[in-house]
């Protein structure tokens, strides 16, 4: 069993700074890619960024330059550094990692439980 632990949201105004905290834990063999995602009510959810093994990043057009993503694989755990914040940032955010649980399995990707992001203007 794999869990997964998400921490960090709240409420923020407009211009501020959350850093988002994504915990793996239970049987976990490696960490491939690692990512975030976010959704609004009523639109579908949305790449925010993406880490690999090797630490190369991807990132969506709207955070570029104001989001960072970050991995400490010692402790199994995405970051995801929100500054610049913006009421359009509003959403549901969650992580997503792709674990593989023995050397024998390929890597399946497991979700966090979302967290709120809220910006106020």
């Amino acid at each position: 069993q794999v869990q997964l632990v998400e921490s960090g949201g709240g409420l923020v105004q407009a211009g501020g700074s959350l850093r988002l905290s994504c915990a793996a834990s239970g049987s976990i063999f490696s960490i491939n890619a690692m990512g975030w995602y976010r959704q609004v009510p009523g639109k579908q959810r949305e790449l925010v960024a993406t880490i690999t093994s090797g630490g190369s990043t991807n990132y969506a057009d709207s955070v570029k330059g104001r989001f960072t993503i970050s991995r400490d694989n010692a402790k199994n755990t995405v970051y995801l550094q929100m500054n610049s914040l913006k009421p359009e940032d509003t959403a549901v955010y969650y992580c997503v990692l792709g674990i593989r649980t023995s050397i024998l399995s390929a890597p399946n990707d497991y979700w966090g439980q979302g967290t709120q992001v809220t910006v106020s203007s």
